[in-house]
């Protein structure tokens, strides 16, 4: 008894140790036939009280996954690799298209809408969080965003 006793106080301190990370709204980017790559997006919000960073990230799909950001060098976008991503004490960090991201580098499969792929996030602090992503088709909804761009209201 004294033996289990020890052992969950000891997880529990462990527990403790990790920052206190949650995703919301994680997707990946679906390609066309034969594209070698991808990117994945989600909000990482910081729930503890210690700066921690997302340092790498996996998955089974793809032969690389790299933290990337864009930045505006000589007035041109640009996208760069990144060391690793940190998120603030009880604060959040967008992952969104532009900006900070995922790659998914030399794709093993084609990435279809509405599949499911694999990708875990590996922590500073030494914690990981094994996510399950939806493909998503991103393209179709910025082309309907175009379209309507240009149109006015009309009142019936």
């Amino acid at each position: 008894m004294k033996k289990l006793i020890t052992l969950v106080a000891t997880l529990t301190l462990s527990a403790s140790v990790f920052a206190e990370i949650s995703v919301d709204h994680p997707y990946v980017r679906a390609v066309p036939p034969g594209q070698p790559n991808s990117a994945a997006f989600m909000t990482l919000k910081n729930n503890g009280d210690k700066e921690v960073s997302l340092v790498s990230a996996s998955t089974s799909v793809a032969e690389v996954a790299e933290l990337h950001a864009h930045t505006h060098e000589g007035g041109m976008m640009k996208m760069r690799r990144v060391a690793e991503m940190t998120i603030p004490a009880n604060d959040q960090v967008e992952l969104q298209p532009g900006g900070l991201h995922i790659m998914l580098i030399g794709l093993k499969q084609a990435l279809v809408k509405d599949q499911t792929i694999d990708l875990t996030l590996n922590f500073s602090d030494g914690s990981s969080e094994k996510l399950d992503l939806n493909v998503t088709d991103v393209m179709s909804g910025m082309g309907n965003m175009q379209m309507h761009k240009g149109m006015k209201k009309q009142i019936p």
